[in-house]
């Protein structure tokens, strides 16, 4: 497909989401052929994929923090499952606050265009996108909220312990214990992860509540203004004709 045309598929996943349709119909009836139809099976997204697709057009260096952070948990968890030193708290916890802030940006654009997707439904979205190896869509393109599955997969899987230091002597009890230790560690380590993605959750939910009334604030205060002014009018046309009659 020629670039011009990409470019104004672009705009399309830019733009508000209740004119995707009839900016899709507009743009297949200036092409022919493949362009044509490619053009006409573009999917509308949902708007919670769209709220994602707004972070990556205008808001990019929180996108792309969520994607770089996603790829430091990933490398993290591997090197923990190989048995080798990571900091795998502090890179789930970069994870979290970039996500968070995403979330809460999202939610605020959405927000100013009068759509509200879950704050969770977000969350996982920005999970996925930024912890899976290959995506079905292209960034800022997306159709429909997913599902963090690499993410779980990997929390569900118990870390190896550090290879231990050499003994002159090999004592028993730590050798049965350790295997438990592991499994306890990695129950903590899951446990740390869904508290602060639910805490996160309650966060962004709260922030986009906000969002969502000083949108409303907005709306009245303009709506005051123009009533106003407009019995200000009033107030002006009946005087001068009370003016007039009156001489």
């Amino acid at each position: 497909m020629r670039a011009s045309v990409e470019s104004s598929i672009d705009e399309l996943y830019k733009g508000p989401v209740e004119s995707f349709v009839a900016g899709r119909t507009a743009l297949a009836r200036t092409l022919k052929g493949d362009e044509a139809r490619q053009v006409k099976a573009l999917q509308k997204p949902r708007v919670g994929a769209w709220a994602v697709n707004q972070l990556y057009w205008h808001a990019r260096p929180l996108y792309d923090r969520v994607a770089k952070s996603g790829e430091k948990l990933r490398a993290a968890q591997i090197a923990a499952l190989s048995g080798r030193r990571a900091d795998l708290r502090a890179a789930t916890e970069a994870h979290h606050r970039a996500i968070g802030d995403a979330v809460t940006e999202a939610s605020r654009l959405a927000a100013a265009a009068g759509q509200h997707p879950g704050a969770e439904e977000l969350i996982r979205t920005f999970e996925a996108l930024s912890l899976a190896r290959e995506l079905a869509e292209r960034p800022g393109r997306l159709t429909r909220p997913l599902q963090p599955a690499g993410f779980e997969a990997l929390a569900g899987i118990s870390v190896k312990g550090r290879p231990q230091e050499t003994a002159t002597t090999a004592a028993p009890a730590p050798i049965v214990a350790a295997p438990q230790k592991r499994k306890d560690d990695a129950a903590a380590e899951r446990a740390q992860v869904f508290a602060e993605r639910k805490r996160a959750a309650e966060i962004a939910k709260a922030e986009a509540a906000v969002a969502r009334a000083e949108a409303a604030e907005a709306q009245a205060r303009e709506l005051w203004e123009r009533q106003k002014e407009a019995l200000d009018r009033a107030v002006r046309a009946l005087d001068d004709l009370s003016g007039k009659l009156t001489k």
